[in-house]
């Protein structure tokens, strides 16, 4: 065992290590090992303590290791793991009603990771347009929104606008196409021309992975009405912004627009396990057929014990008024640092992000290194922009002592 751990049996250097030489080089993490993480903080195997901004990007919304999460875990892990779907188990109905009433939808098919749930909206989506709304076979068009992020498969990627996600991994999924952000004249004007073929429109309501981009207040009911008119089915990707991340239990709500189908993912788990869930009415849902789409795990026993269990937590600890509070003092509060590098602050609730203007050399991940030895986790994303995202039980105080840390770190650079 290594000298000075407080956590763990490898140091923060044999541990990089390890994964340098035994794992795919997919991620270009910052240099900080985690081996222990409670509430908003983790700690390093030495024992150096960090506030998390990053929320493993909105997964443990509720907190790490919340102890109500993690006893469900426990205590369902102790009698029934997994079934496969070839059998009911005594959790799954009980959970599918809770989260079915808890957002107003007939129905819900659990799958696991976000990825998986995006899939199983585009699959839902081509099924209802071929048996519902008449579109000839193999005919189907999605519409995508420019510089989404919806995950890594091929079907996904084939709708993305950014060349790390698709260069080199075509040929890509046909019957899919993008449209601008934040602008509804470009859905409305492909939807005059194509909307007989189209089958659903799928957009991030803030689009996270872009540099949390907000888009203009009526963004989404104007397109929402649009679907409407031409007969498609708006389909909100609340992965990230949902689960009362941006100060509402979803983004959509700030518009009163009840999405057709409703992608949820990430804090559907707390940051336990990997759970995600497509939300619809009968006319949608009852479209798959016995055989036609499914995972092992989706909707195994444990998932359903530890989703349940962090939808209640969203509820009993009031958790988006918490995120729209804070988010509105973080905000505040951020704005008043003025530093020529820092060019822009946006978000909603406790989504947020600061635009960096490269000075001197420096970019985002220099501010994020320098965070770091301060005792705040971010990352940049597109280099230029930094995403700031703790847990949504946050303290006022907590945010007011990294709102500090930033501006000290701003100060000396």
């Amino acid at each position: 065992m290594s000298d000075n751990l407080k956590y763990g049996s490898i140091s923060s250097r044999e541990a990089m290590e390890l994964e340098e030489n035994y794992g795919a080089h997919n991620y270009h993490p910052l240099p900080v090992v985690l081996a222990k993480g409670e509430g908003v903080f983790m700690w390093d195997p030495e024992g150096n303590r960090y506030y998390d901004f990053l929320s493993a990007y909105s997964a443990v919304n509720q907190g790490h290791c919340h102890p109500k999460i993690v006893n469900a875990l426990i205590d369902q892990a102790k009698t029934l793991t997994l079934t496969s779907r070839a059998f009911f188990n005594n959790k799954l109905g009980e959970y599918e009603k809770y989260i079915t009433e808890f957002f107003g939808f007939d129905m819900v098919l659990p799958m696991n990771s976000g990825a998986e749930a995006v899939e199983t909206a585009m699959k839902l989506a081509r099924k209802w347009a071929y048996q519902v709304k008449g579109v000839e076979p193999n005919g189907a068009i999605i519409i995508f929104a420019e510089n989404n992020f919806h995950g890594r498969t091929i079907a996904i990627v084939s709708a993305s606008s950014d060349p790390d996600c698709y260069e080199g991994f075509g040929p890509f999924a046909p019957g899919i196409v993008r449209v601008a952000y934040d602008d509804a004249n470009a859905l409305k004007e492909y939807l005059e021309k194509h909307g007989k073929n189209v089958a659903a429109f799928i957009v991030e309501p803030i689009q996270g992975e872009a540099g949390v981009y907000v888009p203009a207040d009526g963004y989404l009911k104007a397109c929402f009405d649009l679907c409407k008119q031409h007969n498609v089915l708006f389909v909100a990707d609340e992965i990230q912004t949902g689960l009362a991340r941006t100060g509402k239990l979803l983004a959509c709500d700030y518009e009163n627009v009840r999405p057709d189908m409703l992608i949820l993912g990430k804090a559907l788990a707390g940051g336990v396990l990997p759970v995600s869930a497509v939300l619809a009415d009968k006319e949608i849902m009852l479209q798959i057929k016995p055989g036609q789409h499914g995972s092992t795990y989706g909707g195994f026993p444990l998932a359903c014990a530890v989703a349940k269990a962090s939808l209640e937590v969203l509820k009993e600890e009031n958790l988006a008024q918490r995120a729209y509070e804070l988010g509105e003092h973080f905000r505040n509060e951020l704005r008043k640092i003025d530093h020529p590098m820092l060019k822009l602050v946006r978000g909603k609730g406790l989504l947020n992000a600061i635009v960096v203007e490269p000075k001197d050399g420096y970019e985002a991940w220099d501010v994020c290194l320098k965070l770091k030895e301060k005792g705040i986790l971010c990352k940049p994303t597109h280099r230029h922009i930094i995403r700031l995202a703790p847990p949504l039980v946050i303290t006022k105080e907590q945010l007011d002592e990294c709102v500090q840390i930033i501006k000290d770190v701003f100060n000396e650079l």
